[in-house]
């Protein structure tokens, strides 16, 4: 016999709270399953950070799995292996940078094209910052297709084509144009990637620098340039 509440009952002369109804069951959580397309896009992005971070080698399937939270046979079967999905990887950042630059380099003037392209880089850097660590950490899986002095050959046959026009019209001999252009974009490489690790000074005042010691240099050429501790006598 109760004494009408819902929450209490009584036994013999003392009134006790009721139970508790247990609470309803929690409804399932449903998971939205990605799309073949999707869960690749998945992979590469999870990728391109860990090989950014710990390297190729220190990577492992397991690791993108588990930061993909699925089973390494879905790896495998969107890559093969580690080594396929870090050949899409690198193969991204490489277009990607080359189009920056490609993009960039706009100007008539050789100063300007100079200069564009070294801020495209130093973009990027700024902008990508682990795709530019995936591109200049080598590994031995890829062949020289497919790393960042790939990309620096390709941005230097661009800029020797510049080159060559510039020196044909100053009287310089134009098949220097190639030598003269990988040095200027090793250069501006090298000096990326010391970059990427101190940030300073700004991006502008690094690129207006190079351009300097680089435009300076190319404005006071000679024309059959000798090394003084080599010179014949």
């Amino acid at each position: 016999m109760t004494d009408g509440s819902p929450t209490t009952r009584r036994v013999g002369r003392r009134q006790v709270p009721a139970p508790t109804p247990p609470p309803p069951p929690a409804k399932p959580v449903s998971r939205v399953r990605m799309s073949a397309a999707q869960r690749r896009e998945q992979l590469i992005a999870i990728g391109r950070q860990a090989f950014a971070e710990r390297g190729f080698d220190a990577t492992s399937i397991e690791e993108v799995a588990a930061r993909a939270k699925v089973s390494k046979p879905v790896v495998y079967e969107h890559f093969g292996g580690k080594e396929g999905l870090y050949a899409v990887v690198v193969d991204r950042e490489v277009r990607a940078l080359l189009d920056r630059v490609t993009t960039a380099l706009t100007a008539g003037h050789p100063r300007e094209l100079l200069e564009q392209a070294a801020l495209a880089l130093l973009d990027y850097i700024e902008e990508e910052t682990d795709g530019f660590r995936v591109l200049v950490r080598e590994s031995p899986v890829l062949s020289a297709t497919g790393n960042f002095s790939s990309v620096m050959n390709d941005v230097a046959h661009q800029v020797e084509h510049i080159l060559g026009a510039e020196f044909k019209s100053r009287g310089y001999d134009p098949k220097l144009a190639e030598l003269y252009s990988q040095s200027l974009v090793g250069m501006v490489a090298l000096s990326g990637r010391w970059w990427l690790e101190v940030r300073k000074p700004r991006k502008e005042t690094v690129a207006a620098h190079l351009v300097n010691l680089a435009w300076n240099g190319l404005s006071h050429l000679e024309a059959k340039p000798t090394l003084l501790t080599r010179r014949t006598r």
